[in-house]
């Protein structure tokens, strides 16, 4: 699934594309969104993932396909701070699923260990597939401890970017220009979750969730602080520079309940949306 070393730029975008369309299919399958027929079965360690593939009697899971390949296109072209949200509706966001990237430019750091004082690489490939596999457990938790979605719902999903380093006219195949409003309405009281960071020497990748807080099944009431606005702009979902900034080891962080107005209000941004023509998902079974 993962490259034998992470060591290149080219190891590195294959990594974090293939942690994409692997954490979206996990999206996908365990919430019951399409048939068997559209997964195929990968084994990493002891963990059965179902990745989406191109199947042809299925319409919607074939639609999500052509639009993780749409986020390989931005990914490939380097466009700073460039965001996916992958949302389910009904007829409000009823999920928000958050991928963020960041682009790093690599510096070899001095290993004051030595006393011919050699320049070494940075991130360890072992532990940055540990990462990965973390988050991806991680995520695969999270996804068993969400109540189950409304028969019929509207997948969509949002990529953003940063005016200032992306074309005007650039939209990644498959998708358009939003002309939609940019605030994202929850029907109840929404909790953000923290799933996780994965970092390489080349790429910053974290992964966060909100839903409402009802939907968390086995979420301890003392984890998750209660937030009144359930109107979440596109910038403040964005905008985490007041984190402890990037993770550069490859520490996965726990999940974390807590929902701060911080967090949902943020900085404004100017910022680039695409997306796609939305997906409806009805009478699934």
């Amino acid at each position: 699934l993962f490259p034998d070393a992470i060591t290149t730029e080219q190891q590195s975008v294959v990594l974090v594309k293939r942690l994409l369309a692997i954490s979206v299919s996990c999206i996908t399958y365990m919430r019951g969104l399409f048939p068997e027929s559209s997964y195929g079965t990968r084994y990493l360690d002891d963990l059965c993932l179902k990745i989406l593939r191109e199947d042809k009697s299925c319409l919607g899971s074939l639609q999500i396909v052509k639009w993780i390949q749409g986020c390989f296109d931005a990914l490939e072209k380097q466009y700073v701070s460039f965001h996916s949200h992958f949302l389910l509706e009904f007829p409000v966001v009823t999920e928000l699923y958050q991928f963020k990237f960041k682009y790093k430019k690599k510096v070899p750091q001095m290993d004051i260990s030595s006393n011919e004082r050699e320049f070494v690489t940075g991130l360890c490939s072992e532990d940055i597939k540990q990462a990965s596999r973390l988050l991806l457990r991680r995520l695969y938790l999270l996804m068993q401890n969400l109540g189950p979605l409304p028969n019929d719902i509207t997948l969509t999903m949002k990529l953003l970017y940063y005016n200032d380093v992306t074309p005007k006219d650039y939209q990644p195949p498959g998708f358009k220009e939003d002309a939609g409003p940019g605030d994202l309405v929850f029907g109840g009281d929404p909790v953000s979750l923290r799933v996780g960071s994965v970092s390489t020497d080349f790429h910053l990748m974290k992964v966060r969730v909100t839903t409402e807080k009802k939907r968390m099944r086995k979420a301890h009431s003392k984890l998750i602080q209660k937030n009144g606005p359930t109107e979440i702009s596109h910038q403040g979902l964005d905008c985490e520079e007041e984190e402890e900034e990037e993770e550069e080891g490859t520490k996965i962080n726990l999940l974390n309940l807590a929902f701060s107005q911080e967090e949902v209000t943020g900085p404004e941004k100017k910022r680039k949306v695409s997306e796609p023509e939305k997906l409806p998902l009805n009478s699934r079974k």
